[in-house]
């Protein structure tokens, strides 16, 4: 919630997709305190929907999200797949997907959760030219997905949460430092 507060000006210009290991109840709930926090369109993603700057699409619970690309647009790809990482929603495919959409021009955060989601679909995004960014551990509940990306060395920074939002808005404003 702290961090979609803080994101208006990123999520005005670019959509936000958020994959949370929750099961589905958890996820509709999280989807509407999202939409109040950030005082933009939030929801669970539905399988085919057009991607649109402005808006949160969050994962349901208990199907992965991936991006795709249909003509011109990117949209959303839901599936009922094994577990990946041991969770259903993972973030893995969803970082996995997005290179194929927008290339190079993805940055995925990692923040708390436990064991190594993202990190494998983190090391793609950088070898497609995009970043990542990971929550430090000071301020992490479970460094574990983190922790994981920051020691397979592929994070641009590693900051605590109250440095994630200033730091995003300020990186899309033009700001490289």
């Amino acid at each position: 919630m702290t961090l979609v507060t803080e994101l208006g000006p990123v999520i005005d210009r670019f959509p936000v997709l958020i994959t949370q290991h929750m099961p589905p109840t958890f996820t509709t709930i999280l989807a509407e305190h999202l939409a109040r926090s950030s005082r933009r369109p939030a929801r669970e993603a539905i399988d085919g929907e057009i991607v649109k700057t402005g808006q949160i699409y969050l994962a349901p619970g208990g199907l992965h999200m991936r991006v795709a690309r249909h003509r011109a647009d990117a949209v959303i790809a839901l599936d009922n797949g094994p577990p990946i990482n041991f969770c259903k929603p993972a973030v893995d495919p969803l970082f996995s997907s997005a290179i194929d959409v927008w290339k190079g021009g993805v940055l995925a955060l990692v923040l708390t959760g436990m064991g190594s989601d993202g990190m494998r679909g983190g090391r793609e995004i950088v070898a497609a030219g995009g970043s990542v960014i990971a929550q430090d551990e000071a301020s992490s509940v479970v460094w574990g997905m983190p922790g994981a990306a920051a020691n397979a060395g592929i994070c641009a920074a590693i900051l605590p949460l109250n440095q994630i939002a200033p730091k995003l808005v300020r990186m899309f404003s033009g700001d490289r430092s």
